[in-house]
């Protein structure tokens, strides 16, 4: 119904597609990052306990992407989601097919990074540590934040 009332010229129909990946959200946490680049923002203070499990997930290679599958049949896997790379051919998730809070708490706490200086913004959906993001991981004991490592998927490449 959408679609036949708006033209492939009109910059609605844009945002339609636009919206069907994310983009507001991703533009939103990269503005985050921008700003906190420009003020010179570079705060650990007040992370919440997934901010700081993805730290320590990141603290090797510092990538994150922000991603979600649109076409996914369960809801939960809809979501935007932090994925990690941990190594060159390893991926990890923070999602859950039965707990959509959970998921929303890592995200929350990704955007704390972004606010916080910790996180940097490079392209489209991708993103990684800064400079203070990666000390900041390292000194975070991993004891602190096992518990939530634990609930990370494996996802391999995507």
């Amino acid at each position: 119904m959408l679609e036949r009332n708006l033209s492939f010229d009109d910059p609605l129909f844009a945002s339609w597609n636009e919206l069907g990946v994310g983009a507001p959200t991703l533009i939103a946490l990269a503005q985050l990052c921008c700003r906190a680049m420009v003020a010179g923002i570079a705060s650990a203070e007040r992370l919440s306990p997934e901010a700081k499990t993805i730290l320590v997930a990141a603290r090797k290679r510092g990538l994150i992407e922000i991603k979600a599958t649109n076409t996914a049949y369960e809801s939960p896997a809809r979501l935007l989601t932090v994925h990690i790379e941990v190594a060159p051919e390893e991926r990890i998730r923070f999602r859950s097919n039965t707990d959509p809070h959970q998921n929303i708490r890592f995200f929350e706490g990704f955007r704390q990074l972004c606010a916080s200086g910790l996180v940097m913004h490079h392209l489209c959906h991708e993103f990684s540590l800064t400079q203070a993001g990666f000390e900041c991981a390292a000194a975070i004991p991993i004891e602190e934040v096992r518990s939530l490592l634990e609930l990370a998927q494996e996802c391999g490449i995507v």
